[in-house]
C-alpha cells in the first residue's frame, strides 16, 4: 500500500498518523506529547500510528505554527554532579503530565559556553526557561529580556527585583555550617572548596561572616581550588591544608564529594574524625550517611528546586499570578558523627 508523505520531505505526517488512528490531528498531536487529558486507548491507537507509519514529531514545523514550541529549556553546569541530577528528574516529573518537552543544555560552568546555549536554544522559541542562578554574560542578559521568554531561576535566591527564583539562601547555609562547628567548641576553622562557582563563593561569605562574628576570622585558613568537586581532590587540599595548618580543628567543605575524601584520607593518615578535627559537607548526597564516620551535611532541596521551579513556570505560562519574587526552600543542617 503506497502511502503519501509530507510534499516537501517525503515523511509520513501528523495528519496521517491521525487519520490512521481515526483522530483529529490535535488530538494526535496531544498524545504524542504526552499529555494526560487524552484517553489511554486513544494514545495507545495514535503511537501504534505512529509507529507503523515511522512519524517523527518536527518541533520546528509545530513551533512555526503556534509562534512558541512545546518545549522547556533546562541550563545547568553540571551533568556530573548529584545535586542537579535529582533536580532535572524533578523537573521532568512535573513538565511530563503537561506534554512539554525539556531540552537540557549543560555550560560546564563556563557563562560564554551558557551564551552560546541561550542563543542556540532561543532560535527553536521556547515556551520557557529554567536557569541556574543569576551571574551571566551580558549578552545573554540581553537576548533573554528581547525574547520574552518566561524564566525561572533555580538554586539561588535574589536577582532582578521582577525576577522569578525558587531556592534557598546559599550565604545562609554557609553561616549555618560554622555556627554549628563553633558551638561543637572548635576555635580554628577552615574552609575547603572547588569549582568556585557563584553559589560557592556565597557560602563562602556566609562561612567567614559567622566566623568574624564570633570573632574567629582566620581568611588564610581556606583551601580555594577551581577544579571541578571530587572526592580525589577533596584528599588532596585536606592533606594540604593539615600540613600548611596542623592547628586546624574544624572543616566546612562546599561540596560532600571532597568532604568524602577528606575522610578517607584522615582514615589513611591516622587523623581521628572528629576527635582531632571535625567535619561538615554541603548537599548531603546519599554516600555521606555511610561514611566512617558518617558525614554531617547540611542538606539541600535539590529535587523541591526542581519541582518548585517547572511548577512556577507552569504558573507562568498558564497566566496564573505569583510569577514574580522569591519562593525559599530552605536547607537542613543534618548533624552526624563527623561533628
Amino acid at each position: 500500500m503506497s502511502r503519501i508523505g509530507s510534499r516537501t520531505t517525503g515523511r509520513p505526517t501528523l495528519a496521517e498518523v491521525a487519520r490512521l488512528s481515526g483522530v483529529s490531528p490535535i488530538t494526535a498531536s496531544r498524545a504524542l506529547r504526552g499529555v494526560s487529558t487524552v484517553a489511554p486507548e486513544l494514545v495507545e491507537k495514535v503511537l501504534a500510528a505512529a509507529a507503523s507509519l515511522g512519524y517523527v514529531a518536527n518541533p520546528a514545523a509545530r513551533a512555526l505554527a503556534s509562534a512558541r514550541s512545546q518545549s522547556v529549556v533546562v541550563l545547568i553546569p553540571s551533568l556530573s554532579n548529584q545535586l542537579f541530577i535529582d533536580t532535572l528528574e524533578a523537573i521532568h516529573e512535573v513538565m511530563r503530565p503537561r506534554g512539554l518537552e525539556v531540552l537540557i543544555g549543560n555550560y560546564h560552568y563556563d557563562i560564554a559556553e551558557e551564551e552560546n546555549l541561550i542563543r542556540n536554544y532561543l532560535a527553536y522559541q521556547p515556551c520557557g526557561m529554567l536557569l541556574t542562578g543569576f551571574e551571566r554574560s551580558e549578552a545573554a542578559r540581553q537576548m533573554l529580556a528581547a525574547s520574552q521568554v518566561p524564566c525561572v531561576h533555580m538554586m539561588e535566591l535574589g536577582g532582578a527585583p521582577d525576577a522569578l527564583s525558587v531556592g534557598f539562601s546559599q550565604h545562609e547555609a554557609g553561616r549555618a555550617a560554622a555556627r554549628h562547628l563553633i558551638e561543637r567548641g572548635r576555635r580554628r576553622l577552615a574552609f575547603i572548596a572547588a569549582q568556585l562557582d557563584p553559589r560557592v563563593m556565597q557560602r563562602a561569605e556566609g562561612f567567614r561572616q559567622a566566623l568574624a562574628e564570633a570573632g574567629l576570622q582566620a581568611p588564610a585558613l581556606e583551601m580555594l581550588d577551581p577544579q571541578p568537586s571530587s572526592i580525589g581532590l577533596g584528599g588532596t587540599l585536606f592533606s594540604r591544608l593539615m600540613a600548611q595548618a596542623p592547628e586546624v580543628d574544624g572543616i566546612f567543605f562546599c561540596n560532600d564529594d571532597l568532604a568524602q575524601g577528606a575522610v578517607l584520607q584522615a582514615l589513611r593518615e591516622g587523623i581521628e574524625v572528629p576527635r582531632r578535627v571535625a567535619m561538615v559537607g554541603f548537599n548531603d548526597l546519599p554516600a555521606s550517611a555511610h561514611m566512617v564516620p558518617r558525614l554531617t551535611s547540611i542538606r539541600t532541596p535539590r529535587a523541591a528546586v526542581g519541582r518548585g521551579a517547572a511548577q512556577a513556570l507552569l504558573a507562568m505560562l498558564d497566566g496564573r499570578k505569583g510569577g514574580v519574587g522569591q519562593q525559599d526552600l530552605g536547607f537542613e543542617l543534618v548533624v552526624r558523627e563527623s561533628s
